[in-house]
């Protein structure tokens, strides 16, 4: 039976370990994070890592852990230039794509998909100084991710995005049967959003993320439960905190 390990790190960052074998970081922001207990140094190994946009708390260690790991660095055409900046050449080890478009790494297919989100470069990583009296350097994009995994699983993770009805559109292209949103209500979808995303996406599972009081946007999960419950009943939410993994096999999972 196929199945899938997706292990929260903290925040919004992810770590997918196929029945395969690949470790697919996505989002991997652990150094300087107020609730990840990973260090950037503890990641051995790594075969991809995917940033879905340029805020600290989102591209934050994928370049480091490229270097240090060799993994494939993928995310938007402008953040591979930057890859370059931070040891990375692109189109060998830093493979650009744009919403709308799919790279394949090994046996996993990875496909961009819009969100609705503002964007920028993080400044400590910026290719250049930032001009005068300016700080946010653009990073050419917002984008969700799909992973469909060669055992036959697949992974729809929204990134920072408030909701949108294409969510239905992208549930019938990929057939996700695991969803990764963000429910913090503050710069993202919250709770009530969140609910009507699961029922617009209709995985097995939905795993909340980018939400809590140390971020300070904290989320009422009981009642994001009680309302996919409503609205959709064959959905269930995963909560997990940091470094919490479930483990998904088809049409079943089990948490630890």
């Amino acid at each position: 039976m196929a199945s899938i390990k997706v292990t929260l790190l903290g925040h919004a960052s992810m770590l997918f370990e196929p029945d395969t074998g690949e470790k697919i970081y996505l989002d991997p922001w652990l150094e300087g994070s107020p609730v990840a207990t990973l260090a950037v140094d503890d990641i051995k190994e790594a075969d991809i890592v995917v940033a879905t946009h340029g805020h600290n708390d989102h591209i934050g260690d994928s370049y480091a852990i490229c270097r240090n790991t060799g993994a494939t660095f993928v995310s938007n055409y402008e953040l591979c230039v930057v890859a370059e900046q931070n040891g990375l050449t692109l189109g060998e080890n830093a493979v650009p794509f744009n919403p709308g478009g799919t790279v394949t790494v090994g046996d996993i297919r990875i496909t961009a998909t819009q969100a609705f989100h503002s964007l920028s470069m993080s400044p400590n990583l910026s290719k250049g100084a930032a001009p005068e009296n300016g700080y946010f350097h653009p990073d050419g994009g917002v984008c969700g991710i799909v992973l469909q995994f060669a055992n036959g699983i697949t992974v729809y993770d929204t990134s920072d995005t408030s909701l949108f009805s294409d969510m239905q559109l992208i549930s019938q292209m990929y057939g996700p049967q695991i969803a990764v949103l963000p429910v913090g209500g503050k710069f993202t979808m919250g709770v009530c959003e969140g609910a009507r995303a699961a029922s617009f996406i209709r995985p097995d599972i939905v795993i909340p993320n980018h939400y809590g009081e140390p971020q300070g946007q904290p989320a009422d999960i009981e009642a994001l439960k009680d309302a996919v419950a409503l609205l959709s009943p064959n959905t269930d939410v995963v909560a997990l905190g940091p470094n919490g993994a479930v483990t998904y096999e088809t049409s079943s999972y089990t948490i630890g």
